[in-house]
């Protein structure tokens, strides 16, 4: 089995490789190869791992040649522009999201076609699919039969590569899978250009003695998802079967992975009441209209049945997802606290 990860050195993309690493499996098949690919240059990581490891380094759609140099059984497509750089740039969100994505549709045709194996196809999309508008407002919890109508480019870029995917999924050309992903917090490390990356700053910067800047009003209601349950959620539906039944991937539809649904003043004061009112006051609220306009346009409830049949759930609480930080990531602390 020959898998492929594109966005491989991002977050998400290392702690994904990690668990498909440690299984040397994916749904209980030994990996033969594990091509990673991209952008970012990032070292060799195939000592110890439990299949052989193939690097590729570069823009994904010049080495589409390399990625589908042997079949490809199953690809994971995590490669994206994110929210705030798409809508600064519109040319790169096109192409970065959506041409990109159908490159990759069209190469997966063109080996099915030829006899090869239909490849099975997780991508991860976003909650930024939905979007608040006055003719049309939200249910109180949204589920994946609630309309989605974005209002950002990156969501309706998101959109688009869904159907694309759906109606390549009909027409048998590939096995494909959607995840919808919450915002994904704590992340570690360095802030990136999304507009949700502040869910993450005012809670990592304060924790390494740095001040933050909350762009938002503290009231919001927010969607959130611990990295560990992220990739736990791309895995399971990348992995199910299709089928009904519990257990099972039924239908066409994407799958929202399940959101914990917390105000930003609640994780303000569960970041007092972990680390102290000290650490707490690093933060400086400061709205940003942008950020509020896009950020403020998701939805923040869901309802998660359809996760829920094939095992998933939210995070119990916003202690639990500050605690899995401070665990996976001890060095990230200035000043150790009780």
């Amino acid at each position: 089995m020959r898998i492929v990860v594109t966005g491989a050195a991002g977050f998400l993309g290392r702690l994904l490789v990690g668990a498909l690493m440690r299984t040397g499996a994916f749904g209980g098949v030994p990996i033969g190869r594990l091509v990673l690919v991209d952008r970012v240059a990032w070292p060799d990581v195939s000592q110890g791992a439990g299949a052989p490891v193939q690097l590729v380094h570069g823009e994904l759609l010049e080495h589409l040649d390399t990625v589908f140099a042997e079949p490809v059984d199953v690809l994971f497509h995590l490669a994206a522009a994110v929210s705030a750089e798409c809508e600064a740039d519109f040319d790169l969100g096109m192409r970065a999201n959506v041409d990109a994505t159908r490159a990759l549709l069209e190469a997966a045709r063109a080996q099915s076609r030829s006899g090869g194996p239909v490849m099975r196809m997780l991508v991860a999309s976003s909650v930024a699919v939905y979007g608040s508008h006055p003719g049309l407002p939200l249910p109180p919890a949204v589920s994946e039969t609630t309309l989605p109508v974005p209002r950002s480019s990156y969501g309706t870029q998101k959109l688009m590569c869904e159907q694309l995917i759906a109606d390549c999924t009909r027409r048998g050309f590939i096995d494909g899978r959607v995840v919808r992903l919450m915002t994904v917090a704590v992340r570690p490390g360095r802030p990136n250009a999304a507009a949700s990356g502040f869910l993450s700053g005012i809670v990592r910067e304060p924790l390494a003695g740095l001040p933050a800047v909350c762009p938002v009003d503290p009231r919001l209601k927010v969607a959130l998802s611990s990295p560990r349950r992220t990739v736990a959620g791309i895995l399971r539906v990348a992995e199910a079967e299709r089928g009904t039944g519990p257990g099972r991937l039924d239908g066409p539809l994407p799958v929202n992975l399940p959101a914990l649904t917390v105000s930003v003043a609640d994780m303000l004061a569960t970041l007092g009441q972990v680390a102290g009112d000290a650490v707490a006051d690093r933060v400086t609220v400061a709205p940003d209209p942008a950020v509020e306009a896009i950020v403020g346009s998701w939805p923040a409830v869901f309802d998660h049945r359809r996760a829920a049949a094939l095992g998933l759930g939210p995070d119990p609480s916003f202690l639990s997802v500050l605690q899995d930080y401070l665990t996976d990531h001890p060095d990230a602390v200035a000043t150790p606290f009780e």
